[in-house]
Protein backbone atom coordinates (compact mmCIF):
# COMPACT_ATOMS: atom_id res chain seq x y z
CA UNK A 1 0.00 0.00 0.00
CA UNK A 2 1.37 3.06 -1.24
CA UNK A 3 1.73 6.07 1.43
CA UNK A 4 1.21 9.81 0.23
CA UNK A 5 3.10 13.14 1.89
CA UNK A 6 1.77 16.65 1.33
CA UNK A 7 4.30 19.68 1.55
CA UNK A 8 2.92 22.93 2.06
CA UNK A 9 5.66 25.90 1.75
CA UNK A 10 3.96 28.84 3.27
CA UNK A 11 4.68 32.91 4.11
CA UNK A 12 2.62 35.30 5.48
CA UNK A 13 -0.24 33.71 4.17
CA UNK A 14 -2.59 33.29 7.44
CA UNK A 15 -5.54 34.90 5.14
CA UNK A 16 -5.42 31.71 2.97
CA UNK A 17 -3.72 28.63 4.72
CA UNK A 18 -6.79 27.41 7.19
CA UNK A 19 -8.68 27.25 3.87
CA UNK A 20 -5.36 24.81 2.46
CA UNK A 21 -5.23 22.77 5.51
CA UNK A 22 -8.72 21.76 5.31
CA UNK A 23 -8.68 20.73 1.95
CA UNK A 24 -5.49 18.51 2.75
CA UNK A 25 -7.20 17.10 5.78
CA UNK A 26 -10.63 16.69 4.99
CA UNK A 27 -10.08 14.32 2.05
CA UNK A 28 -10.42 10.97 3.69
CA UNK A 29 -7.43 9.18 3.00
CA UNK A 30 -4.20 8.74 5.15
CA UNK A 31 -1.70 11.35 4.78
CA UNK A 32 0.88 12.79 6.39
CA UNK A 33 1.02 16.78 6.06
CA UNK A 34 3.95 18.86 6.23
CA UNK A 35 4.22 22.61 6.45
CA UNK A 36 6.94 24.73 6.25
CA UNK A 37 6.50 28.44 7.11
CA UNK A 38 9.47 30.79 6.38
CA UNK A 39 8.93 32.40 9.74
CA UNK A 40 5.68 33.88 9.05
CA UNK A 41 5.38 37.79 10.83
CA UNK A 42 1.41 37.35 10.64
CA UNK A 43 -1.17 35.30 12.28
CA UNK A 44 -0.07 32.13 10.61
CA UNK A 45 1.31 29.82 13.64
CA UNK A 46 -1.84 30.89 15.44
CA UNK A 47 -4.33 29.24 12.17
CA UNK A 48 -1.78 26.40 12.45
CA UNK A 49 -2.15 25.70 16.28
CA UNK A 50 -5.32 24.47 16.61
CA UNK A 51 -4.28 21.08 13.80
CA UNK A 52 -1.26 20.48 16.14
CA UNK A 53 -1.42 16.75 15.69
CA UNK A 54 -2.55 15.89 12.36
CA UNK A 55 0.08 18.10 10.85
CA UNK A 56 3.85 18.54 10.58
CA UNK A 57 4.52 22.45 10.99
CA UNK A 58 7.93 23.94 11.15
CA UNK A 59 8.42 27.75 11.05
CA UNK A 60 11.92 28.93 10.66
CA UNK A 61 13.76 31.11 8.19
CA UNK A 62 14.55 29.92 5.10
CA UNK A 63 16.17 30.98 1.39
CA UNK A 64 12.13 30.93 0.12
CA UNK A 65 9.97 28.80 -1.13
CA UNK A 66 11.68 26.05 -3.10
CA UNK A 67 14.02 25.84 -0.13
CA UNK A 68 10.98 25.41 2.36
CA UNK A 69 9.43 22.56 0.10
CA UNK A 70 12.13 21.10 -0.53
CA UNK A 71 12.98 20.96 3.47
CA UNK A 72 9.52 19.71 3.53
CA UNK A 73 10.13 17.00 1.26
CA UNK A 74 13.24 16.01 3.27
CA UNK A 75 11.69 15.05 6.40
CA UNK A 76 8.56 13.29 4.96
CA UNK A 77 8.30 10.16 4.30
CA UNK A 78 5.54 9.20 2.10
CA UNK A 79 6.03 7.34 -1.21
CA UNK A 80 4.01 9.86 -3.08
CA UNK A 81 4.47 13.78 -3.05
CA UNK A 82 2.07 16.15 -3.42
CA UNK A 83 3.02 20.25 -3.24
CA UNK A 84 0.34 22.45 -2.30
CA UNK A 85 1.20 26.05 -1.80
CA UNK A 86 -0.18 28.08 1.05
CA UNK A 87 -2.80 29.63 -0.68
CA UNK A 88 -4.17 26.79 -3.17
CA UNK A 89 -6.78 23.72 -2.22
CA UNK A 90 -7.24 20.48 -3.21
CA UNK A 91 -10.91 19.36 -4.71
CA UNK A 92 -12.71 16.79 -2.47
CA UNK A 93 -11.71 13.40 -3.85
CA UNK A 94 -8.59 14.56 -5.89
CA UNK A 95 -6.24 12.36 -3.26
CA UNK A 96 -8.14 9.54 -3.50
CA UNK A 97 -8.44 9.11 -7.22
CA UNK A 98 -4.67 10.39 -7.80
CA UNK A 99 -3.24 7.26 -5.01
CA UNK A 100 -5.46 4.90 -7.09
CA UNK A 101 -3.90 5.96 -10.35
CA UNK A 102 -0.51 5.32 -8.82
CA UNK A 103 -1.75 1.85 -6.89
CA UNK A 104 -2.90 0.80 -10.80
CA UNK A 105 0.05 1.82 -12.86
CA UNK A 106 3.35 1.29 -10.51
CA UNK A 107 5.36 2.19 -14.11
CA UNK A 108 3.74 6.16 -14.05
CA UNK A 109 6.14 8.72 -12.26
CA UNK A 110 4.08 11.90 -12.42
CA UNK A 111 0.39 12.14 -12.13
CA UNK A 112 -1.62 15.13 -12.63
CA UNK A 113 -5.11 16.31 -13.57
CA UNK A 114 -7.47 19.48 -14.08
CA UNK A 115 -7.88 22.47 -12.17
CA UNK A 116 -9.33 26.07 -11.64
CA UNK A 117 -8.02 29.22 -10.97
CA UNK A 118 -9.80 30.45 -8.24
CA UNK A 119 -9.94 34.13 -6.64
CA UNK A 120 -9.57 34.76 -3.16
CA UNK A 121 -13.27 33.71 -1.80
CA UNK A 122 -12.82 30.50 -3.35
CA UNK A 123 -14.78 31.41 -6.22
CA UNK A 124 -14.57 29.72 -9.79
CA UNK A 125 -12.90 32.14 -12.34
CA UNK A 126 -11.82 29.87 -15.34
CA UNK A 127 -10.18 26.61 -16.09
CA UNK A 128 -6.78 26.37 -15.90
CA UNK A 129 -5.39 25.21 -19.66
CA UNK A 130 -4.29 21.50 -18.67
CA UNK A 131 -4.04 19.09 -21.74
CA UNK A 132 -2.63 15.68 -21.74
CA UNK A 133 1.59 15.07 -21.56
CA UNK A 134 3.13 16.00 -24.94
CA UNK A 135 6.97 17.03 -24.46
CA UNK A 136 7.18 19.17 -27.31
CA UNK A 137 4.33 20.88 -26.36
CA UNK A 138 5.46 21.48 -22.51
CA UNK A 139 8.34 23.20 -23.81
CA UNK A 140 5.95 25.97 -25.66
CA UNK A 141 3.40 26.39 -22.66
CA UNK A 142 3.35 25.17 -19.19
CA UNK A 143 -0.04 23.11 -19.58
CA UNK A 144 0.85 21.55 -15.71
CA UNK A 145 -1.20 23.09 -13.06
CA UNK A 146 1.36 22.88 -10.23
CA UNK A 147 -1.16 22.24 -7.13
CA UNK A 148 -2.90 19.94 -8.77
CA UNK A 149 0.72 17.23 -9.76
CA UNK A 150 1.71 14.54 -7.45
CA UNK A 151 5.13 12.09 -7.95
CA UNK A 152 6.84 9.28 -6.95
CA UNK A 153 9.42 9.97 -4.15
CA UNK A 154 11.68 7.87 -6.67
CA UNK A 155 12.14 10.65 -8.73
CA UNK A 156 13.29 12.57 -6.31
CA UNK A 157 16.07 10.37 -6.16
CA UNK A 158 16.57 9.76 -10.21
CA UNK A 159 16.25 13.69 -11.03
CA UNK A 160 16.98 15.92 -7.77
CA UNK A 161 14.89 18.16 -6.32
CA UNK A 162 13.37 21.55 -7.73
CA UNK A 163 16.12 24.20 -8.06
CA UNK A 164 16.57 26.13 -5.15
CA UNK A 165 18.32 29.19 -7.65
CA UNK A 166 14.77 29.92 -9.08
CA UNK A 167 12.31 32.35 -7.81
CA UNK A 168 9.06 32.25 -10.25
CA UNK A 169 9.30 29.03 -12.49
CA UNK A 170 10.64 26.21 -10.52
CA UNK A 171 7.96 24.35 -10.91
CA UNK A 172 7.88 24.73 -14.65
CA UNK A 173 11.77 23.85 -15.07
CA UNK A 174 10.71 20.56 -12.60
CA UNK A 175 8.52 19.24 -15.34
CA UNK A 176 10.97 19.97 -18.22
CA UNK A 177 13.78 18.29 -16.48
CA UNK A 178 11.68 15.31 -15.51
CA UNK A 179 9.70 15.30 -19.00
CA UNK A 180 13.25 15.28 -20.74
CA UNK A 181 14.61 12.74 -18.72
CA UNK A 182 12.24 9.80 -19.77
CA UNK A 183 9.95 10.14 -16.85
CA UNK A 184 6.03 8.91 -16.98
CA UNK A 185 3.59 11.54 -16.99
CA UNK A 186 -0.29 10.63 -16.80
CA UNK A 187 -2.99 12.87 -16.82
CA UNK A 188 -6.22 12.62 -14.93
CA UNK A 189 -9.53 14.17 -16.83
CA UNK A 190 -10.96 15.15 -12.78
CA UNK A 191 -10.34 18.64 -11.41
CA UNK A 192 -7.89 18.23 -8.37
CA UNK A 193 -6.94 21.56 -7.21
CA UNK A 194 -7.67 25.45 -7.17
CA UNK A 195 -5.08 27.86 -8.32
CA UNK A 196 -5.30 31.35 -6.33
CA UNK A 197 -5.24 34.02 -9.01
CA UNK A 198 -5.15 37.24 -7.79
CA UNK A 199 -3.16 40.87 -8.28
CA UNK A 200 -0.43 39.30 -4.89
CA UNK A 201 0.84 36.93 -6.49
CA UNK A 202 3.83 36.48 -7.45
CA UNK A 203 3.56 35.20 -10.98
CA UNK A 204 0.78 38.67 -11.53
CA UNK A 205 2.28 40.99 -9.52
CA UNK A 206 6.07 40.61 -11.14
CA UNK A 207 5.28 39.48 -14.91
CA UNK A 208 8.49 40.85 -16.29
CA UNK A 209 10.58 39.29 -13.69
CA UNK A 210 8.76 36.00 -14.26
CA UNK A 211 9.00 35.85 -18.34
CA UNK A 212 12.88 37.02 -17.61
CA UNK A 213 13.95 34.08 -15.36
CA UNK A 214 11.60 31.44 -17.48
CA UNK A 215 13.53 32.35 -21.00
CA UNK A 216 16.98 32.25 -19.32
CA UNK A 217 15.84 28.97 -17.50
CA UNK A 218 14.88 27.61 -21.27
CA UNK A 219 18.02 28.68 -22.19
CA UNK A 220 19.83 26.71 -19.36
CA UNK A 221 17.54 23.44 -19.80
CA UNK A 222 16.43 23.08 -23.48
CA UNK A 223 20.12 25.22 -24.86
CA UNK A 224 17.84 27.67 -26.10
CA UNK A 225 14.29 29.53 -25.79
CA UNK A 226 11.01 28.77 -28.27
CA UNK A 227 9.93 31.31 -29.95
CA UNK A 228 6.83 31.49 -27.97
CA UNK A 229 8.29 32.27 -24.79
CA UNK A 230 10.36 35.10 -26.57
CA UNK A 231 7.40 37.20 -27.65
CA UNK A 232 5.64 36.69 -24.69
CA UNK A 233 8.67 38.54 -23.18
CA UNK A 234 8.61 41.18 -25.28
CA UNK A 235 4.67 41.83 -25.47
CA UNK A 236 4.96 41.87 -21.07
CA UNK A 237 8.13 44.46 -21.93
CA UNK A 238 6.12 46.07 -24.07
CA UNK A 239 2.24 46.49 -22.08
CA UNK A 240 3.18 45.83 -18.63
CA UNK A 241 6.36 47.66 -17.71
CA UNK A 242 6.31 50.22 -20.87
CA UNK A 243 2.43 50.79 -20.93
CA UNK A 244 2.56 50.90 -24.60
CA UNK A 245 -1.05 50.62 -25.85
CA UNK A 246 -1.25 47.39 -27.74
CA UNK A 247 -3.74 48.72 -30.33
CA UNK A 248 -1.54 51.25 -31.55
CA UNK A 249 0.90 49.94 -34.65
CA UNK A 250 3.95 51.59 -33.31
CA UNK A 251 3.83 49.51 -30.91
CA UNK A 252 3.15 45.98 -32.75
CA UNK A 253 6.83 47.61 -34.27
CA UNK A 254 8.45 47.77 -31.14
CA UNK A 255 7.00 44.11 -29.56
CA UNK A 256 8.25 42.78 -32.89
CA UNK A 257 11.63 44.59 -32.09
CA UNK A 258 11.72 43.33 -28.76
CA UNK A 259 11.15 39.94 -29.64
CA UNK A 260 13.95 40.17 -31.67
CA UNK A 261 16.58 41.54 -29.24
CA UNK A 262 15.08 39.25 -26.93
CA UNK A 263 16.39 36.13 -29.77
CA UNK A 264 19.17 37.78 -29.72
CA UNK A 265 20.05 37.86 -25.78
CA UNK A 266 18.72 34.04 -25.44
CA UNK A 267 19.39 32.34 -28.21
CA UNK A 268 22.26 34.52 -30.14
CA UNK A 269 20.20 34.46 -32.89
CA UNK A 270 16.91 34.41 -34.54
CA UNK A 271 15.11 31.47 -36.05
CA UNK A 272 13.13 31.36 -39.39
CA UNK A 273 10.19 30.99 -38.20
CA UNK A 274 10.49 34.10 -35.68
CA UNK A 275 11.10 36.08 -38.73
CA UNK A 276 8.18 35.14 -40.52
CA UNK A 277 6.12 35.91 -37.26
CA UNK A 278 7.31 39.55 -36.88
CA UNK A 279 7.20 40.03 -40.12
CA UNK A 280 3.77 39.22 -39.99
CA UNK A 281 2.81 41.59 -37.21
CA UNK A 282 4.61 44.55 -39.12
CA UNK A 283 2.99 43.87 -42.30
Amino acid sequence: MLTLSVVTPSFNQGRFIQRTIESVLSQGVPVEYVVMDGGSCDDTADVVKPYEGRLHFVSESDKGQTDALNKGIAVSQGDVIGWLNSDDVYYPGALKAVMEHFEAHPECDVVYGMADHIDVDDNFIEDYPTAPFNMDRLEEYCFICQPALFFRRRVIGRWGLPDVNLRYCMDYEFWLRLGLAGARFDYLEKKLAGSRFYPDTKTLGQRLQVHTEINSMMADTLGYVPDKWLCNWAHTLLRDKMGFDPAKRYTTVMIAAAALGASLKWNHGVSRGLWKTVKSWVR
